[in-house]
């Protein structure tokens, strides 16, 4: 089997290839396939590509190209993680949106619109072409940023696509590291949408054990998501990481005024370039955890298994709503658990959303509607509308400040925004 890694000149790729390389009998995979403009650094990720599977004993063959269409040609699979503008362009991401006293952010509020802006003509237009080559029962597994928009324009563009992120299976090592308990007896009851999730159950072998999460393990647990353990006993739930944008946005901001998450994270991609250029670097290096994207590997390793086996398992993945959270139009993509067949994840069942969650939910939504209209058509206003009806900027002079900001410092990749 072929598995394509679209972004394979990504820091991220070593990660990805090195859960392929340990988990061999979960993939059979013969070749991987890295495609990537920048074949300079596609040369230095690829090389130590190499050597990961070479030193894991793994036979598969990896191939390395700059042309999408020979790329996917023939692949099973095909995984999104691309950055348009790369780091250069999260650094205006995150930090535009603070000269507007909003939260600086590559996913989650402006800088994730803007994200948007950039990335969904690009995906759409990389979707189609593998599916011309590797035809329409190729998987797309997109872990590009926002997901939760971007699998929605892929889904409606009729792609046969799901959107995976790293969150669920954080908290779930993370559990499983607590507890002294094995990760597979540990399924989660999360609901919500791409980064903005909630935990209201945590079961190990059918038992909740979230009270006792909440209880024996408070002070940890307030430091793993960035919010107080008496606002999760208030909620019944955990709420992800990026919900302290949210619940705490304006300390968050307070907190925001030096060098941004985007320029360490540069300096560490510089460092772990550095490291991949070393022959005799043939394990992932201890730096690659501070990069990001934690368990990711496991997770995309476990999705592509399944969807290509028909295992019937269950995931958390971003989906089609459906009727599953009945409040928010049906094309919605949300982020649940769902039953992971050959034809497609199954959404399950969830348990009503109390008014706290649901309204928050529900707003976000509305919103990523509007950004998705904004990023396929274009227009400084459908720009403001999106930003109008985001819960973290909702208000006329912001919103109209960071419409031209965000039109002016990504007009090399709007095409609408250059005529």
């Amino acid at each position: 089997m072929k598995l394509t890694i679209v972004g394979g000149g990504s820091t991220y790729t070593p990660e990805l290839v090195s859960g392929i390389a340990h988990q061999y009998a979960a993939l059979d995979i013969e070749e991987i396939a890295l495609v990537d403009p920048d074949t300079e650094r596609l040369e230095v990720v690829g090389g130590f590509a190499r050597r990961l599977l070479d030193h894991a004993g793994h036979p598969a063959k990896v191939r390395l190209t700059a042309d999408l269409e020979a790329g996917a040609d023939g692949a099973a699979a095909v995984l999104l993680q691309l950055r348009v503008g790369g780091q250069a362009a999260r650094v205006t991401d995150e930090t535009v949106p603070l000269e507007c006293g909003c939260v600086g952010q590559e996913t989650t509020g402006a800088g994730g619109l803007a994200k948007a802006l950039r990335t969904v003509p690009v995906v759409l237009d990389i979707a189609a072409r593998v599916r011309r080559v590797a035809g329409e029962k190729t998987w797309i597994v997109d872990f590009t940023n926002p997901v939760g928009i971007v699998t929605r324009a892929l889904l409606n563009a009729g792609h046969r696509a799901v959107g995976l992120c790293n969150v669920a299976i954080t908290f779930e090592r993370w559990v499983a590291g607590k507890l002294g308990v094995a990760p597979e007896t540990i399924t989660l009851e999360h609901a919500g949408l791409n980064h903005l999730t909630w935990v209201r159950a945590v079961r190990v072998d059918g038992v909740d054990v979230l009270p006792r999460l909440l209880s024996d393990h408070a002070d940890e647990l307030a430091d793993h998501v960035g919010l107080p353990a008496d606002v999760m006993r208030r909620l019944g739930a955990v709420p992800s990481y990026y919900l302290k944008y949210y619940y705490r946005h304006d300390a968050i901001v307070a907190g925001q005024q030096g060098p941004s998450r985007a320029e360490t994270v540069a300096e560490i991609e510089h460092r772990l370039l550095q490291l991949y250029r070393d022959p005799s670097l043939v394990a992932k290096p201890a730096l690659l955890e501070q990069r990001g994207g934690a368990y990711y590997s496991e997770a995309a390793v476990r999705l592509v298994a399944s969807l290509l086996g028909d295992k019937g398992d269950v995931q958390v993945v971003n989906v089609r709503n459906g009727s599953t959270l009945p409040f928010l139009p049906s094309d919605a993509v949300v982020e649940v658990p769902a039953r992971i067949t050959g034809a497609g994840p199954v959404p399950l069942p969830v348990a009503p959303l109390p008014p706290a969650i649901a309204g928050l939910v529900a707003h976000v939504t509305a919103y990523e509607n509007l950004a998705l209209e904004a990023a396929l058509h274009g227009g400084r206003d459908r720009v403001f509308d999106a930003l109008m009806a985001h819960p973290l900027i909702g208000q006329i002079d912001q919103a109209a400040t960071l419409a031209d900001r965000l039109v002016a410092v990504n007009r090399d990749f709007l095409p609408w925004a250059a005529a």
